[in-house]
């Protein structure tokens, strides 16, 4: 049996619900790993990484110094408008958005509009950003 993850954790820096996401939800289902298909992530977090996708170009986030980036003073950065303009346009979701929200309102806000969002309207489950699928019972909503 996996270690629970605190459902706060799952929220990256840069906005992205790791909770939502295929690689997420492939280790959290124990979907066999197939090379080049699935991927298995623990999310950002959980495995220190603070925020996979611009950590690397973030000295606020490699040293710990900020949660989430719209602390920072340079938010939103050219890093995080890239990710979010590639996730709008691919996935129709938005980081700098979510963040926004974030930060107006809860964390614990944010995750109740997640869980609501991303149900799966036949099982309960958790539906993917990246496919629209429940993995818990392999619905594909639209």
């Amino acid at each position: 049996m996996k270690k629970d993850i605190a459902r706060k954790d799952l929220i990256a820096p840069c906005g992205m619900d790791c909770g939502v996401c295929s690689a997420y939800l492939a280790y959290h289902q124990n979907i066999p790993k197939k090379r080049g298909q699935t991927v298995h992530c623990t999310g950002c977090r959980p495995r220190n990484k603070q925020c996979a996708f611009i950590k690397r170009d973030c000295n606020l986030l490699k040293e710990n110094r900020i949660e989430y980036c719209f602390e920072c003073n340079d938010y939103p950065c050219a890093p995080l408008k890239r990710l979010d303009k590639r996730y709008s346009t691919q996935y129709g979701i938005s980081f700098i958005e979510n963040l926004n929200y974030i930060r107006d309102h809860t964390i614990e806000e944010f995750l109740s509009q997640q869980e609501k969002k991303y149900r799966c309207p036949r099982c309960g489950g958790t539906i993917c950003i990246h496919n629209q699928k429940c993995y818990a019972c392999d619905t594909i909503t639209s």
